[in-house]
């Protein structure tokens, strides 16, 4: 049996999946897409700012669908590729897509490490607003996927990204892939 050509990545904010992502593509060659770059592309073709948009998606489950369905159709057409988002594992789970389902985990304190450095905030500012963003998703996810984001159930591996260099990550993942 062949490999996959379609890896998911997810896991909360600063738990590591962009970087796994980037460090993944240039080891293997693949294709990229991202949930986040896309949402990024959904606000802009709205008019709307990123806030703006957020808000909006929290009470119009089409912002989400439509999210869905463009990563859907880029991950179908451009394997092998790597796709990073929340809900990528769930959504090549649910549409019997051939992937290998990865989720990266981190302690909050550590994710609200690396999200005060990506955003230009304090450590202590990005754990304060952790929460609020993570709950603010989870009912998302739940009212219009009806996906509790907890349930790792069907993700292929699990990694602990805290005391985790990024190279090992990626090496965790490629010998898993090889395996598949």
């Amino acid at each position: 049996m062949a490999s996959p050509q379609i890896i998911t990545v997810s896991g909360l904010p600063g738990s590591g999946t962009s970087t796994a992502c980037e460090t993944l593509c240039e080891k293997l060659g693949w294709a990229y897409v991202n949930a986040g770059r896309i949402f990024r592309e959904l606000a802009e073709e709205s008019g709307m700012s990123l806030a703006e948009f957020g808000e909006r998606a929290e009470v119009d489950g089409r912002i989400d669908r439509q999210l869905d369905e463009r990563i859907l159709l880029q991950a179908k057409d451009q394997a092998p590729i790597m796709v990073e988002g929340r809900l990528t594992g769930w959504m090549a789970y649910r549409s019997g897509l051939a992937a290998l389902k990865v989720w990266l985990a981190a302690t909050p304190e550590v994710r609200a490490e690396r999200v005060a450095q990506r955003e230009s905030k304090s450590a202590a500012q990005a754990l304060e607003e952790l929460p609020a963003r993570e709950g603010s998703e989870a009912r998302r996810y739940e009212e219009f996927h009806q996906i509790d984001i907890s349930d790792l159930s069907i993700y292929d591996v699990l990694i602990e990204t805290d005391k985790t260099d990024p190279n090992a990550v990626v090496a965790l993942i490629i010998s898993r892939l090889k395996s598949a």
